[in-house]
């Protein structure tokens, strides 16, 4: 069931001004991020989609995945992507104590390897003592303006694209997913997202 909205409230933003939520911009840019990969079934294939249209993306990977798929995470990075970190094992960090979910997200940018630093909590759930140790190590803490929903069985294809395309601005972080769950919704709205915003002068950004 759908609890958070499909774009952020401005309060939310304000109650958390230290972590990323968008990118202040006047020029027509918007933000793709893709969570939970990489994965066999819907990676690549999010590659090629990206390709065709000129189109770069940051990926939230979760380090098992990539230790599973060290190709697909290559594929990703050769794209020139940016890669980000989305724990060891997708983690729920309300139900963790703050010790184990930094050790989670440090183990997993073990396995990225980048220096941009970049992490992304699994659900959402980031309580305020792990937010302050993250950055602390140096961390940005990449949120977003506008989810998909690409991932919830109960909404339609339509609907994913729509809450996309009618919620996005400039500068905008749009959250989708490289995943199975979400492959159905995600096929077919990513492209129609790149479309209708490449004819309207838009450029697709990787967070830096």
């Amino acid at each position: 069931m759908k609890i958070a909205p499909v774009k952020t409230p401005v309060v939310a933003k304000k109650m958390f001004p230290n972590y990323v939520w968008d990118i202040a911009t006047t020029s027509k840019e918007l933000y793709l991020t893709f969570d939970d990969g990489p994965t066999p079934e819907i990676t690549n294939w999010t590659l090629d989609i990206l390709k065709k249209y000129n189109a770069k993306a940051t990926f939230f990977c979760i380090g098992t995945n990539i230790k599973k798929h060290p190709d697909l995470f290559k594929n990703i990075i050769r794209d020139g992507h940016a890669v980000g970190n989305h724990t060891q094992n997708h983690i729920k960090g309300w139900k963790t104590n703050s010790i184990d979910y930094v050790k989670e997200v440090e183990e997993a940018q073990r396995a990225i390897n980048s220096k941009l630093n970049l992490f992304r909590p699994p659900y959402g759930q980031i309580s305020p003592k792990q937010g302050k140790k993250l950055i602390e190590l140096g961390y940005q803490i990449i949120m977003w303006d506008v989810l998909s929903f690409d991932w919830e069985k109960n909404i339609s294809e339509e609907k994913c694209l729509e809450n996309v395309i009618s919620k996005s601005k400039a500068g905008s972080i749009i959250v989708f997913h490289d995943s199975v769950k979400a492959s159905k919704n995600m096929m077919y709205a990513l492209p129609k997202v790149l479309e209708f915003f490449s004819e309207k002068g838009f450029v697709f950004k990787s967070l830096t």
